[in-house]
């Protein structure tokens, strides 16, 4: 089988530059996680959540873990990685707490869709970022509530103590932090690399756009929308948030779809493209940090509870959006 230049330069660029740039964002994350555990900083930063650990009866480590997500999502499911493994979390407090991360996984992702959605939606954008941000929240003080009574409370609780051994150089520090990347990344290339081959592979035969297109078909069982709105979430669908807005937006400044309208086409083709996105994007490097079926697990404990939240809150809205027009018509 011969490749043409075009092969190669499509090869290069659909699948071997983002493989290669996903390999360097999860190295950057396992560094990151690595050095901070090495220089004892976890107890410092899980700081910054210490109320919500110590209310929720979490350990440290998914303290630690929780504020790194602000910085580094990556970096956060290496730290809740590598405490599973030393067997410092059990199974459940790892699903948990993989959980718990989403308000400050979604504070890392939030200025990027501010930039996008205002200038398109203007207005709506507010609406549609608060509602997203409540879902959130939801999620985060949902768990930490069902976690004081799902978690057994620790014999003591957590609190930052200094540390009172003796310091390393920072070449000892280094190449703790190496040795521990290397051996953590052999196994997360085992991985990753396969799987992204085979979705990249899935990509090529259609299989999800064929799917996207059989969802953006069937979308008559949603009531109230129209066929504007309808476009809005098959473009959502097919070729990801930015596309669904771009249409969002020139469908708003034309006056054929109101701001409610919008925020409802766009809720509902986050909420049906969540599942594939999810296994697009997300599994191939979560099955490199973690062992696959434990991914897949994560991934689906976090994509539903993700669903169900942004239901509950975007039906609140409408709701409080309904009441409203029936009193002050």
């Amino acid at each position: 089988m011969e490749f043409s230049a075009n092969d190669l330069i499509y090869l290069w660029q659909k699948l071997i530059w983002p493989l290669i740039r996903l390999l360097g964002f999860i190295s950057a994350g396992l560094i990151i996680a690595n050095l901070l555990e090495c220089l004892n900083w976890t107890r410092h930063i899980s700081a910054i959540s210490q109320p919500l650990i110590r209310y929720g009866h979490f350990s440290e480590q998914v303290g630690a873990a929780f504020s790194t997500a602000i910085v580094s999502g990556v970096a956060a499911n290496t730290m809740l990685s590598e405490a599973y493994e030393k067997k410092i979390v059990n199974k459940q407090e790892l699903i948990l707490a993989n959980l718990l991360n989403s308000l400050p996984t979604y504070f890392l992702h939030l200025p990027t869709v501010i930039v996008i959605t205002l200038p398109l939606i203007k207005g709506a954008a507010l609406i549609y970022v608060g509602i997203t941000f409540g879902a959130a929240l939801l999620r985060t003080l949902s768990i930490v509530i069902l976690s004081r009574f799902l978690l057994a409370k620790p014999e003591t609780a957590v609190e930052l103590q200094s540390d009172s051994g003796a310091r390393q150089s920072w070449s000892q520090i280094w190449a703790k932090t190496w040795r521990r990347f290397k051996k953590r990344m052999q196994k997360i290339l085992i991985f990753t690399v396969p799987i992204y081959i085979v979705i990249f592979i899935m990509n090529r035969l259609q299989f999800f756009s064929q799917l996207e297109a059989w969802m953006s078909a069937h979308l008559d069982f949603i009531p109230w929308l129209s066929p504007q709105a309808m476009g809005i979430i098959a473009l959502h669908l097919a070729a990801e948030l930015t596309a669904g807005l771009a249409a969002a937006g020139a469908l708003l400044q034309d006056g054929i779809l109101n701001y409610n309208e919008i925020i409802f086409a766009l809720l509902i083709g986050n909420v049906l493209s969540s599942p594939l996105r999810a296994l697009r994007h997300q599994f191939p490097y979560y099955a490199g940090i973690f062992k696959p079926k434990l991914a897949l697990e994560l991934i689906l404990c976090n994509q539903s509870f993700r669903i169900l939240s942004l239901i509950i809150c975007a039906a609140l809205y409408f709701s409080a959006v309904t009441l409203l027009q029936v009193h002050y018509p």
